[in-house]
């Protein structure tokens, strides 16, 4: 008996050593990616604003781009930078340009390649676990992109609390 609790003890404390070794994250599916860049896009065009908008993976990786008809060029890749700088730094586009311009603050965060330190970037998280990024550009306003963005995540917020982990 002593050695079956002994050996059972062994295989338990070596799985776990083995289970840390590869990690299962989650990520942003290309359906929740789709709806969230629709529901921005619908946001902005509601208050007259031609805007793009992209959603990001965790990882930075572009799932879903979308140019308004009658956005500017240059929205689509500011669009995209935002998303990965939100991804990047879990945290909004405008917190990290705050951050970036407060006295003593880190302010070669605007020499990352790929950062926008722009308002309009946002986390997309279930729970507090980030599962990846929305970003629009277009709007008068930063502060307009990025409400257009939480407005889509808002509408979306009874999906993302169904892929919480139940304890």
């Amino acid at each position: 008996m002593k050695i079956l609790v002994t050996s059972l003890l062994v295989a338990f404390a070596s799985t776990s050593a083995h289970a840390q070794l590869v990690r299962t994250e989650r990520n942003i599916s290309l359906e929740l990616a789709s709806q969230l860049a629709s529901d921005a896009m619908a946001a902005c065009a509601g208050s007259g604003f031609n805007v793009s908008v992209a959603v990001v993976d965790r990882g930075g990786a572009v799932r879903v781009s979308q140019r308004g008809d009658m956005a500017g060029p240059h929205t689509l890749p500011a669009a995209q930078q935002k998303a990965f700088t939100a991804a990047s730094s879990n945290a909004t586009t405008q917190a990290m340009g705050e951050r970036a311009q407060a006295p003593n603050g880190p302010a070669y965060l605007v020499h990352i390649p790929g950062f926008l330190l722009l308002a309009g970037g946002v986390p997309i998280k279930v729970g507090n676990e980030l599962i990846g990024a929305i970003g629009v550009a277009g709007a008068p306003r930063g502060i307009q992109d990025e409400q257009c963005a939480m407005t889509a995540i808002e509408k979306s917020r009874d999906k993302l609390k169904l892929a919480e982990p139940h304890a």
